[in-house]
């Protein structure tokens, strides 16, 4: 059976709608930054694109019969971001035209540089009006945070970040957005494909002790 990264890391993936710490390790991501409003933007919808492109690429390989070193089969895990906004304020709702965004996708451990580069080779040639150029592979590393799952509208996150920041007062911790350290979502649902109410989007913030 192919390896879905959801069920066998579920402290990753399948957190409880009350936030808790989690410890993230070391994983591999391919990425596209942009900005602007992601309802609106074709930017955002391109970076998606890519992403999905090339990830799918990558999981398709082992047709060409010559699939990568250390090869697996798995499912393509969810799409995530990081968020931030261009005027270094933490009021992530209030003006999406504002938002700078790293659009994501985790990749097995098998993913090289030169399997990312034959991915991309392979999605130019069938999806030229795609810049795979745009994206990136690279390590992430977010170690100490709050996370909590979110169900329902993206819209609605304020209600659980608050949530998120109130257990970071009360249980000794400090927000420690940084450069290196964003807010972070993973979006375990397609939202063409989900309803409002029942959409799952896990919130995950940075920390440190204080």
């Amino acid at each position: 059976m192919p390896i879905d990264f959801k069920k066998e890391y579920k402290d990753l993936y399948c957190p409880k709608t009350t936030p808790a710490v989690i410890d993230v390790p070391e994983m591999v991501f391919i990425m596209v930054d942009g900005t602007g409003n992601p309802n609106v933007s074709e930017e955002y919808k391109s970076a998606v694109e890519i992403l999905y492109g090339l990830s799918y690429a990558i999981k398709m390989s082992k047709i060409s019969g010559n699939p990568p070193a250390g090869y697996f089969d798995y499912v393509v895990p969810p799409l995530e971001g990081l968020w931030w906004l261009s005027d270094g304020s933490e009021e992530w709702y209030k003006d999406k035209g504002k938002y700078c965004w790293t659009s994501m996708i985790r990749q097995p451990e098998f993913v090289t540089a030169d399997v990312f580069e034959a991915a991309k080779t392979s999605l130019a040639k069938k999806k030229p009006h795609l810049d795979p150029l745009r994206a990136r592979l690279e390590k992430f590393t977010e170690r100490l945070c709050v996370q909590a799952m979110h169900i329902g509208s993206y819209d609605d996150e304020p209600r659980t970040n608050a949530a998120i920041m109130q257990y970071i007062a009360d249980n000794g911790y400090v927000s420690d957005i940084s450069d290196k350290r964003r807010h972070h979502e993973i979006y375990l649902n397609d939202p063409r494909k989900t309803a409002t109410e029942k959409r799952k989007t896990i919130i995950r913030h940075p920390v440190r002790l204080k």
